[in-house]
């Protein structure tokens, strides 16, 4: 058996993600049928929109950027991010991001516990 699924289905809008300003589209793939240990996920900024900082103690998050421009803030360092860059933030490091364009920010975001 397997799973398919679109990036157009089953989208969740929230508001203030991390205490950040507006709202986030976020889709969840295959949230129950897969047994990894990360979560896989696409987020959709609209211009100005930000995640705010904050700060895993034992997460990783790996961001990966499809579409538009934006800036990431890791442990108090500005890096601007465009399509086709990726970031990694390791347990511990404080991160937020920003769409600082005109277009929609597209990232895909996999997070989970490390070994």
């Amino acid at each position: 058996m397997f799973w398919k699924e679109n990036d157009t289905q089953d989208v969740q809008q929230l508001p203030s993600v991390h205490q950040g300003d507006g709202s986030i589209k976020i889709r969840d793939f295959f949230d129950q049928q897969s047994r990894l240990p990360i979560r896989f996920q696409v987020w959709e900024l609209a211009p100005s929109v930000s995640e705010g900082a904050h700060t895993h103690n034992n997460l990783e998050e790996l961001y990966y950027f499809t579409a538009g421009s934006g800036v990431m803030t890791l442990d108090g360092s500005d890096t601007p991010v465009t399509a086709g860059d990726a970031v990694l933030a390791p347990p511990g490091c404080k991160h937020e991001m920003r769409n600082t364009g005109n277009e929609p920010l597209k990232v895909v975001l996999v997070w989970g516990t490390p070994e």
